[in-house]
């Protein structure tokens, strides 16, 4: 009998990140780097507004069987809408998650996700009455395609 696939950690140093916004553009303090250095005093901080992003881009494709994430409560996001995308295609929604309002890393699974090359976060609401957006830490498990 064959074992599934394990799912692996999708980020590796030739993924590729962007935001929507960093506060005050203070990159050295609140950049998006901070969300995958294993670093609980470390965070990307996003500036006030609505609808705040992380993209993600993978070196090869890959299938998405789980989203990891720990806000700092007050600063998380209420709905969270994931989309993915192969190459230059047009995004296309995954589905979206609910996630609590505190400070521990929460888990989302995601069933039966397409083959994508890219993904992206969006906060369609925060916590935060400016729309802010912290978080200490992102991770996306899954499968790497061939």
């Amino acid at each position: 009998m064959l074992n599934p696939k394990m799912a692996v950690s999708l980020i590796c140093n030739n993924t590729q990140s962007r935001v929507s916004s960093v506060l005050n553009r203070d990159v050295k303090q609140f950049g998006k780097k901070y969300m995958f250095d294993s670093n609980e005093e470390t965070c990307w901080n996003s500036d006030q507004g609505d609808s705040q992003w992380v993209l993600l881009e993978f070196p090869h494709s890959v299938r998405v069987t789980e989203v990891k994430v720990q806000f700092q409560g007050g600063f998380s996001g209420r709905t969270c809408r994931l989309q993915g995308c192969l190459q230059e295609n047009d995004f296309a929604q995954i589905t979206d998650f609910y996630p609590e309002d505190d400070n521990s890393l929460q888990s989302f699974p995601i069933q039966e996700a397409p083959p994508v090359h890219k993904i992206k976060i969006a906060f369609e609401n925060s916590a935060d009455f400016f729309g802010r957006i912290i978080i200490y830490s992102l991770d996306i498990l899954g499968e790497r395609m061939q």
